[in-house]
């Protein structure tokens, strides 16, 4: 009789091994490679992006990841590392290992790990809370390329998104009461997520009511009326319209309404990164302070807190 073994794949986007313009590059390339992220055909996107995007983007991304990087290096890859101990000390029977769509540590290396290990009931949790097409599926993608290799596979339990799971709306909100302790209640709260294009969603990609089953999840249990919480998508990236309202724009608008003091989190984001710390923290804070508002606070992402890895260990527990 065959024993039976489960374990546990953590997996989030990726980042690159070191803040310089090579490795940015390496990794950029690899990232912006993969056809769930650029539907574009290759033969177009290929050379614009070889010729014209990493040479030029990846000095200018260098310098940003600079700014955020942390002793232990990638924010990224430090929270996503204390999110594996964190969940692994909580299991101690059940092998947890990380992996990254892009980048390194990868997913051969982790599912080489667990497989090694004997494990022979595979569950895999996507750090994304709400499924898109370019996260998600790109991560069902890689571990199905991986297995490719195997003669003997894993029975595999997939957990698509879990935007509106209890124990992930009491995080969040955990979060955002306590920054009403520190700071108090703002006019605004933002809730940021990251953007796709409009055109994914029109082709079948549900992201943005997932986005909308978080945000209303989470409004419906704070002490704030609903005029006083917003979602925006942020991070747009190239020149086809995404999904709006976007969170620069709305920053920019919201001083001349009366709008003088805001808090701002980012629900889709598992683990603070190069769009939290340095686009969301930074930048859209100096462009609300500039407009003319006068109190800017972002809530950090969830990382390794306590109430998130119980959400987890909950996510996964169902699935053994």
């Amino acid at each position: 009789m065959r024993q039976e073994k489960h374990g546990v794949l953590l997996v989030n986007l990726g980042t690159p091994d070191a803040p310089t313009p090579k490795a940015i590059k390496r990794y950029l390339k690899e990232f912006l490679s993969d056809n769930r992220v650029v539907d574009t055909s290759p033969l177009i996107w290929w050379p614009i992006l070889n010729g014209i995007i990493l040479p030029i983007r990846s000095p200018r991304v260098a310098k940003l990841y600079q700014s955020v990087w942390m002793d232990e290096g990638s924010p990224l890859l430090v929270y996503s590392r204390r999110q594996q101990r964190e969940l692994a000390a909580r299991m101690p029977n059940t092998p947890v290992e990380l992996g990254m769509s892009y980048g390194s540590p990868n997913l051969s290396q982790a599912i080489d790990s667990l497989l090694a290990q004997g494990v022979t009931n595979l569950v895999v949790l996507p750090l994304y809370p709400q499924y898109s097409c370019s996260t998600s599926a790109a991560v069902w993608d890689g571990v199905a390329r991986v297995l490719k290799g195997y003669r003997r596979l894993p029975s595999i339990s997939f957990i698509r998104d879990y935007a509106e799971h209890p124990a992930y709306i009491y995080a969040l909100r955990q979060s955002v009461e306590y920054a009403f302790t520190q700071h108090g209640q703002p006019d605004r709260l933002l809730m940021s997520f990251h953007g796709i294009p409009k055109r994914y969603a029109r082709l079948g990609d549900d992201y943005p009511q997932r986005c909308e089953d978080t945000y209303r999840a989470l409004a419906a249990t704070l002490p704030l009326a609903p005029d006083r919480v917003m979602m925006t998508y942020q991070s747009r990236f190239g020149r086809e319209p995404w999904l709006t309202p976007y969170t620069d724009e709305t920053l920019k608008s919201l001083p001349a309404q009366g709008v003088k003091h805001i808090q701002l989190i980012c629900p889709g984001f598992s683990a603070d990164c190069l769009e939290t710390l340095e686009e969301i923290k930074e930048q859209n804070r100096e462009i609300f302070l500039e407009a003319g508002g006068e109190k800017f606070e972002y809530i950090p992402a969830l990382n390794d807190d306590a109430a998130h890895i119980d959400m987890m260990q909950q996510l996964v527990a169902q699935r053994l």
